[in-house]
């Protein structure tokens, strides 16, 4: 199973165009990326840019939205129970300071 965001995408990706029956070659070539470029970021050895995302979803006629939230899906499958944080837990993220440094809370 994927931990990282980057292996979640390239597995979802992967899963997508082998249903399709569609090679790497076929795909890379429609959405303008190259050959190993492409086999890399499903690999999870790359991460793809949205931009780069969003034009090989187009290659593989899915929506990235689909994509996205099918790799979502993979990541809280592996993460803890435990590690979760808890619903009810508000996250306060610092604004930076003027001169761009966080301040402390």
């Amino acid at each position: 199973m994927a931990a990282l965001l980057r292996e979640a995408l390239g597995d979802s990706l992967r899963r997508v165009r082998i249903e399709q029956g569609r090679t790497l070659r076929q795909v890379s070539t429609d959405a303008r990326v190259s050959l190993g470029y492409l086999s890399e970021i499903e690999r999870g050895q790359k991460e793809a840019s949205s931009e780069l995302l969003a034009s090989i979803c187009g290659a593989l006629r899915v929506d990235i939205g689909d994509v996205v939230s099918d790799a979502g899906a993979a990541m809280r499958r592996i993460v803890p129970v435990d590690a979760r944080i808890d619903p009810d837990t508000r996250v306060v993220i610092p604004a930076p300071s003027e001169s761009g440094a966080l301040t402390a809370a």
